[in-house]
């Protein structure tokens, strides 16, 4: 038995459901379809309604597993059909972003006014759910366990653009969750899928006039082209960000975020003087008062500045200044009680990137090793991406039978 018959089986109408639940009628219809799965805030009341249990409505809403036939071919047949769960993520939001391009093209001369109280609660509730939804991925061992939540959310959020009468605050949301299905395609290794997302990203922010946001979605675009080495081109849109983030709220740390990255493509132009300046911009973030940021699209607090200082060197070819500032890092109580695993993770690939420089194999198995095993424990996407860029330093150990292995479980991520 599935939802809509249970459902009737207890009396309900759709209307009448959707009333008891707190939802709009077209959600329930996409319940019974399949086509979305309600969020755990809408369960308490739907297994009171049904008269089940929290596990018994659980497994009515888990679809059956379909009988899949044996993968013989090479390549290995792809059990979601021809496009997998995260194609369909990206075509999902490139949709929505169509719809909402289109609303800003047909909406009246007075789109910028402050929506209706209808599209205001709309777009408080999309935000409400769009923090729980930052929370859950920073959290997750593995990023893609969050996709079909947020998938869900693109397809709630798609509606609600189609049903309002003008989009108002729900660009901002937009902007905010765009941001979010982005940081899931970078952390998959899908640099395309990202960059488009957090394209659309910033000409939704840019449509609500939320700069903080707008300027944020361009340092994750940037990001892209770091990871890349292309270097040039992640200062060109950094530079847009700085600009967009002067207009932006002063309280908020994103101008020093901007700072930060900065940093990170000035050291990668081995550009010394100009680094130590966009650091020296980026510590000012201690100058503000708390809280700094909002949590969700923007996390910058400073408190990583020490291991990226370290890391900087590293690229600066500045070995001593960076060993002694990465262990340091690594000894504080964030990273050694094991809170941030991609923090931990990158400081160790960069510890064992000094090794590599030094042509010292101890160190680099040691470090690499260590961060090798929680690339495999959490599947960090951004731990092995670190671990393969790392590959191009061992080289200089290549003699030694402990980094080849090393070398050879890297590539196997």
């Amino acid at each position: 038995m599935g939802l809509a018959e249970r459902r009737k089986v207890m009396g309900y109408s759709q209307e009448r459901f959707a009333a008891v639940v707190g939802v709009d009628r077209t959600t329930v219809g996409r319940w019974d379809r399949g086509e979305t799965t309600p969020e755990a805030i809408h369960r308490p009341k739907m297994a009171e309604a049904l008269q089940l249990g929290l596990a018994e409505l659980d497994a009515l809403l888990t679809p059956p597993p379909a009988d899949f036939p044996e993968c013989t071919a090479s390549p290995p047949c792809d059990r979601h059909g021809s496009e997998g769960i995260d194609d369909m993520i990206r075509r999902e939001f490139l949709r929505i972003m169509v719809v909402a391009g289109s609303l800003t093209t047909l909406a009246p001369d007075d789109a910028d006014a402050i929506a209706e109280a209808v599209d205001r609660g709309s777009a408080e509730d999309f935000r409400l759910m769009n923090g729980h939804l930052w929370q859950v991925y920073q959290l997750a061992r593995s990023k893609s366990s969050v996709n079909t939540v947020v998938k869900d959310q693109l397809g709630a959020l798609n509606e609600a653009l189609k049903e309002s009468s003008r989009a108002g605050g729900l660009y901002e949301v937009a902007g905010d969750l765009f941001q979010l299905s982005g940081e899931l395609s970078f952390d998959g290794n899908r640099y395309t899928d990202a960059a488009a997302s957090y394209a659309l990203a910033a000409e939704a922010s840019s449509h609500a006039r939320a700069y903080d946001l707008w300027a944020c979605a361009l340092v994750r675009h940037a990001y892209v082209d770091v990871y890349e080495r292309r270097y040039t081109e992640a200062a060109e849109t950094l530079d847009v960000a700085r600009r967009v983030a002067k207009r932006g709220n002063s309280a908020l740390s994103t101008r020093y975020w901007v700072a930060s990255v900065q940093a990170e493509v000035y050291a990668g132009l081995q550009d010394l003087g100009a680094c130590e300046k966009a650091l020296g911009e980026a510590q000012r973030v201690a100058d503000l008062a708390t809280p700094v940021h909002p949590g969700g699209w923007l996390r910058f607090d400073g408190s990583r500045l020490a291991e990226e200082r370290g890391a900087r060197y590293v690229q600066l070819g500045r070995l001593d200044l960076a060993e002694e500032t990465l262990r340091r890092a690594l000894e504080t109580k964030t990273l050694s009680r094991g809170q941030s695993f991609r923090r931990r993770g990158a400081v160790l690939v960069d510890l064992a990137a000094v090794g590599a420089k030094r042509h010292d194999a101890e160190q680099v198995v040691t470090y690499g090793g260590e961060a090798l095993r929680l690339a495999k424990k959490t599947g960090s996407g951004y731990i092995a991406r670190r671990l393969q860029a790392l590959q191009g330093d061992l080289r200089t150990c290549r003699r030694n039978r402990r980094v080849v292995e090393l070398n050879a479980e890297i590539n196997a991520l």
